[in-house]
């Protein structure tokens, strides 16, 4: 560890993390009050964050300008993961629904996937939407291995995938049928690769616990060859997001684990609980909410999100 800013909740591993993250940062906690905390999502026109309290099947909304936090829709089917499409709409996995939804302007629900070859979906998990409206998600079984989380039940497909939705059609396509759990998701800043995260260590000691980046072909519909771009040292990586210049901001179990796009661990944003996921917000898109298990943080950073993907 190359040194600690005293009192701030930042571990510094390498001194390029000091461009990043000012001296003076302070972690903020915004709210408190649920039992697992994912999924945040911008919405930069009426500043406010949507997220998901998972068991206690709602979901939450910050309004920046207020800080205000209310109920934006309960029951909410046990929503996991949270992102934004072209149209600024909410797109939103389900684990009690075990689908893939869209909340249209006017408030209502469009159910975008649910089943692959008649087969209902596990419990979709995280999604991102690419610059050609694509939506890629992933589905682990999660949500119906207990009815914490979701509604127990069969494992009609028997394996975990990630998945494509076309956005001209709407067919459903696997991009990745070699993960055990897929879980967090997110596009390059260029759209030259996507990362996967892969949390099977959940359920077996001796299962991944890593971040795979996976090239995209020519045509940007499907996934080419892959590497493991880092491996958690703090419990499992769960959801991330990058910044502007290629940065990769990852949960973690003591916080937000942070890698240079050599795949070096430059620093960490440590937070008292479990991190399940992150998103970028604000005006500027410098500021990273971030989700612990109770509760949603935030710190002010001196770098900006990643206009692509939404996340």
């Amino acid at each position: 560890m190359f040194g600690v800013i005293e009192g701030t909740g930042v571990e510094v591993y390498d001194p390029r993390f000091h461009r990043i993250v000012p001296g003076s940062a302070r972690i903020e906690r915004l709210w408190s009050g649920s039992r697992w905390a994912e999924g945040p999502a911008w919405f930069p026109a009426h500043r406010t964050l949507v997220w998901s309290d998972i068991p206690n099947d709602r979901m939450l909304r910050y309004d920046e300008a207020t800080g205000h936090v209310g109920t934006f829709r309960q029951p909410a089917r046990n929503s996991n993961g949270n992102t934004v499409d072209l149209q600024g709409r909410l797109v939103t996995c389900e684990h009690g629904g075990r689908q893939v939804t869209r909340t249209e302007h006017d408030g209502s629900v469009t159910v975008l996937a649910s089943h692959w070859q008649g087969k209902r979906l596990n419990s979709p998990n995280d999604a991102v939407v690419k610059s050609d409206g694509s939506i890629w998600f992933t589905d682990p079984d999660y949500g119906i291995g207990s009815d914490y989380e979701g509604n127990k039940g069969e494992a009609e497909i028997g394996r975990c995938h990630v998945y494509r939705i076309d956005p001209q059609s709407g067919a459903l396509a696997i991009v990745a049928d070699d993960f055990a759990k897929p879980n967090g998701l997110a596009f390059a800043p260029d759209e030259s690769a996507l990362y996967i995260a892969d949390t099977g260590a959940s359920h077996d000691p001796d299962g991944p616990r890593h971040i795979r980046k996976f090239e995209l072909t020519k045509e940007g519909t499907a996934l080419g060859r892959s590497e493991v771009f880092a491996t958690c040292t703090a419990g499992l990586f769960d959801g991330f997001r990058f910044d502007a210049t290629g940065r990769l901001w990852t949960s973690a179990n003591d916080g937000v684990h942070v890698y240079d796009p050599d795949g070096t661990l430059v620093g960490k944003v440590l937070i008292p609980e479990t991190v399940a996921n992150v998103a970028w917000g604000g005006p500027k898109l410098n500021r990273l909410f971030i989700c612990g298990t109770t509760s949603l943080y935030a710190v002010m950073t001196h770098t900006n999100g990643a206009t692509w993907p939404r996340g």
